[in-house]
C-alpha cells in the first residue's frame, strides 16, 4: 500500500509540474478569490442516498446511482444566478470518493454509475465559463481516519488523494478542507500535520487558495491555518460585517441541510430576496459567498432550486464590479504551536485566570495579570532546547502597545525582539533561534493585561 501511494505521489506530481503555474503573491490570490463574490457549493456524495448528512460509513457503493447525472445542468443553474464558480464535495466524512482514485476501492468507479463525477463537474463548469474549486474531508469514517485511530498510512492516503485531485483536473482555484481541527471531528493539525498538507498543495498548484472550514476557532483578525477566513453560517458562525479586515468566505445551504433529503422537492427553499441581501452585505465586507445547492438522487437539481437560482440572478447584479480592496494579511500561521499545553509561569495573575490559560489552545480564555503588577510578564517552558522562528501573541482585544520578548539559551536570557504592533493579533517572524523558554514582558498597555494565546512556531523555510 505504501509503495502504491508513494508511486501515485511521484508520478502525479511530476506529470503536473510540467504545466504548473508561476506562484502569485498571496495578497493577489486573496483579492482574486474575494472578487469572485458568489459561487455554488455542491454537496453530492453518499449522504445523498440517505436522509442523513452522516451515513453509515460501511454503506455499499451500489447505493450511489444517479441515473440522470448531468453536471451541465448544475453549471447552467449556477450561471443563471450570476455565480462565478462551483465547489464539489469530492469526498465527505464517510470516505466515499466520487473520482477515479487509485487509493481505495471505496469510490464511484465501483458504483453502478462507473463515471468520474469530479471530471464531469470540472468539464461542465469550465465549458460554461465558471471557475472550479474542490472540497475534501480529512475526517474519513470508512477508512477509520478518525480520532485516536490515525496511522501513518492514513496520512499517506490523504497526500495521495490530494495529489490526484490537484493533478488530474487542471487548475483548481481553491481547495476547501473540512473535518479537521474542529470540536466535532477531533482530528488535530498534529494528527494530520497542516504544514505538510499546505506545502504539498502549494508545491503542486502554487496559486490554489487553501482554506479549512474551522475559521470560527481562531480570531477574526488573524490568519491561522487558512489562506481565507471561513464562516459556516448554518452553524452560527458570523462575520463581523462592519469591521472585517480579512479575505473571507461564508457558506450556507439553499435548502434546509447540505445534502439532499426526500422532502426537498416539496419544501420551500430560502427566499431569493433574503439571499441577495445577505450576498450584497457580505460582498461589501470583503467576503465571498458560497451557496450550497444539493443534487437529488438522480444527480439533478430539483425544480424549486432551479427556479430560486434564476430569481437570484434576476435580482443580483453585483458581479459587475470588484470587491473592496483588502490590505495584505501576511502569510498564514501553518505550523504546530510548540507552546501549546506546555508548562507556563507568570507574574501575579488575576483570581483564577492564571498563566496556563494563555497556551491552552482556546482563544476564548485568557491569562489576566493582576492590576497591581506594573510590568507583567508571562513565560513558557518548552522542556528542551527548541528551534523556532515565529511568535504570535493574541489578545482578547487590542490593548498591549509595547512589549519585548526574550528566550532562555544555555541558562542566559537573550533579547529576541521589541514589539509595538497595536493589532489584537501580533505576529513576528525572525531568523531561527534556539531556546528552552520564552518570555514576554509587557512594557505598556492601555488597561489590564490579558493574553488569550501565545504561540511559538518553527515554520519550514
Amino acid at each position: 500500500m505504501k509503495k502504491l501511494l508513494t508511486a501515485i505521489l511521484l508520478l502525479a506530481t511530476t506529470a503536473f509540474h510540467s504545466s504548473a503555474q508561476t506562484k502569485t503573491d498571496l495578497s493577489a490570490l486573496q483579492q482574486r478569490f474575494v472578487d469572485l463574490k458568489f459561487g455554488m457549493f455542491i454537496h453530492f456524495n453518499m449522504p445523498t442516498y440517505w436522509d442523513a448528512d452522516w451515513p453509515d460509513p460501511e454503506a455499499s457503493p451500489s447505493l450511489f446511482n444517479p441515473k440522470k447525472l448531468n453536471a451541465d445542468q448544475w453549471a447552467k443553474a449556477a450561471k443563471s444566478a450570476n455565480m462565478t464558480y462551483g465547489c464539489l464535495t469530492t469526498k465527505h466524512h464517510s470516505g466515499f470518493c466520487i473520482w477515479d482514485t487509485k487509493t481505495t476501492d471505496y469510490n464511484v468507479m465501483n458504483s453502478p454509475l462507473k463515471r468520474d463525477v469530479v471530471k464531469e463537474y470540472v468539464d461542465a463548469f469550465r465549458k460554461n465559463g465558471l471557475k472550479v474549486m474542490l472540497y475534501y474531508s480529512i475526517l474519513d469514517t470508512h477508512h477509520r481516519l478518525r480520532p485516536n485511530s490515525i496511522t501513518p498510512k492514513h496520512f499517506e492516503m490523504v497526500k495521495a488523494q490530494l495529489t490526484e485531485l490537484l493533478t488530474k483536473y487542471g487548475k483548481i482555484e481553491a481547495l476547501i478542507i473540512d473535518g479537521w481541527d474542529a470540536p466535532w471531528s477531533r482530528i488535530s493539525y498534529d494528527d494530520i500535520p497542516f504544514e505538510d498538507v499546505y506545502r504539498l498543495v502549494k508545491s503542486i498548484q502554487p496559486d490554489c487558495v487553501l482554506m479549512d472550514l474551522n475559521g470560527a476557532k481562531y480570531p477574526s483578525e488573524g490568519l491561522f491555518y487558512s489562506d481565507i477566513k471561513t464562516y459556516e453560517m448554518g452553524a452560527g458562525q458570523r462575520l463581523d460585517k462592519g469591521n472585517n479586515i480579512m479575505p473571507s468566505l461564508a457558506c450556507l445551504p439553499l435548502q434546509s441541510s447540505w445534502f439532499w433529503k426526500t422532502n426537498f422537492p416539496t419544501t420551500a427553499v430560502k427566499e431569493p430576496a433574503k439571499m441577495v441581501t445577505e450576498l450584497t452585505t457580505l460582498n461589501n465586507a470583503g467576503c465571498n459567498y458560497i451557496l450550497n445547492v444539493a443534487p437529488n438522487r438522480d444527480g439533478l437539481f430539483d425544480d424549486n432550486a432551479i427556479a430560486t437560482l434564476k430569481e437570484i440572478g434576476k435580482q443580483w447584479k453585483g458581479n459587475a464590479t470588484g470587491a473592496p480592496k483588502l490590505a495584505p494579511t501576511g502569510e498564514p500561521i501553518i505550523s504546530t504551536n510548540l507552546a501549546k499545553h506546555k508548562p507556563s509561569n507568570s507574574s501575579w495573575s488575576e483570581d483564577m485566570n492564571i498563566m496556563d490559560f494563555a497556551n491552552d489552545d482556546d482563544f476564548t480564555t485568557s491569562w489576566t495579570s493582576s492590576n497591581t503588577v506594573k510590568t507583567p510578564w508571562w513565560e513558557v517552558d518548552l522542556g528542551r532546547d527548541t528551534e523556532f522562528n515565529t511568535i504570535a501573541l493574541t489578545e482578547p482585544k487590542s490593548n498591549i502597545s509595547n512589549y519585548h520578548i526574550e528566550y532562555l539559551q544555555n541558562g542566559t536570557w537573550k533579547h529576541l525582539l521589541t514589539g509595538d504592533i497595536a493589532k489584537r493579533v501580533k505576529v513576528h517572524r525572525f531568523n531561527t533561534v534556539w531556546g528552552n523558554k520564552v518570555r514576554v514582558t509587557i512594557d505598556k498597555a492601555e488597561s489590564q493585561v490579558n493574553i488569550a494565546e501565545f504561540g511559538i512556531y518553527n515554520e519550514k523555510k
